[in-house]
């Protein structure tokens, strides 16, 4: 794919797949943007998160790819980002605290460059932790989240969210327990969707056509109108 660069934040969503740095909280953070289709596109933005940057997480991990993927095919214009520390991004990684202030960011330029469309969370292990944390508070209209890090890190303080959530977990998940985010699913008041993939590790090896398909079905009735409508 060929990425245009952009030296700075543009005053609009870029009409191609473009890079370019956004000021966030402590420093620059490094954005990659791809459009739908236009037979496809619908009236809405995907923000999507990284896992962990201590552990080499960025944009480019390959389950963050594939959800971009998925949620592009299915019409949103997606966004992707390295929180502070990974890749180009500045300042230092913050155990997730900073990093929620970084999703705040790139949010609010997503709204400011489309103040008229639906706003998507997707989030992959860790990037599934600030995605969840951040839902309520930045008023989401849909959520996925992948592997969601549940007893790695505190999800007994956040809000959880109302809007329509998808949740994918691997069985044979060797990171996160499998048994533990049921567990969490279960005991939550507003049930989001779980989608299990048996026989599946924490990253997807040779299942990342099965996530994808995962995503397509589960978000196909929460999807906002056609662009073009």
């Amino acid at each position: 794919m060929n990425v245009t660069e952009f030296p700075a934040d543009p005053a609009g969503f870029p009409d191609v797949a473009a890079s370019f740095m956004l000021a966030g909280p402590v420093g620059k953070l490094e954005v990659t943007t791809d459009i739908a289709e236009p037979t496809d596109a619908r009236r809405g933005v995907a923000v999507i998160c990284h896992p962990l940057t201590s552990e080499g997480g960025s944009m480019h991990n390959k389950v963050v790819t594939m959800a971009e993927r998925a949620l592009r095919e299915s019409g949103l214009d997606t966004v992707r980002f390295n929180f502070r520390e990974a890749g180009n991004s500045e300042g230092s990684y913050d155990k997730g605290r900073g990093e929620r202030e970084d999703l705040a960011a790139v949010v609010a330029w997503a709204r400011r460059v489309r103040p008229h469309d639906a706003l998507w969370l997707a989030g992959f292990s860790f990037g599934s932790y600030v995605s969840i944390a951040q839902a309520v508070p930045l008023r989401v209209d849909a959520l996925i989240s992948i592997a969601p890090p549940v007893g790695r890190w505190d999800f007994s303080t956040v809000a959880m969210p109302t809007c329509p959530w998808l949740i994918v977990q691997g069985e044979a998940d060797e990171v996160v327990e499998p048994q533990a985010v049921f567990d969490w699913v279960d005991a939550l008041e507003h049930k989001p969707e779980l989608v299990r993939i048996p026989e599946t590790s924490h990253f997807f090896h040779r299942r990342l056509m099965d996530l994808r398909g995962a995503i397509k079905h589960a978000v196909r009735g929460w999807l906002p109108p056609a662009r073009q409508a």
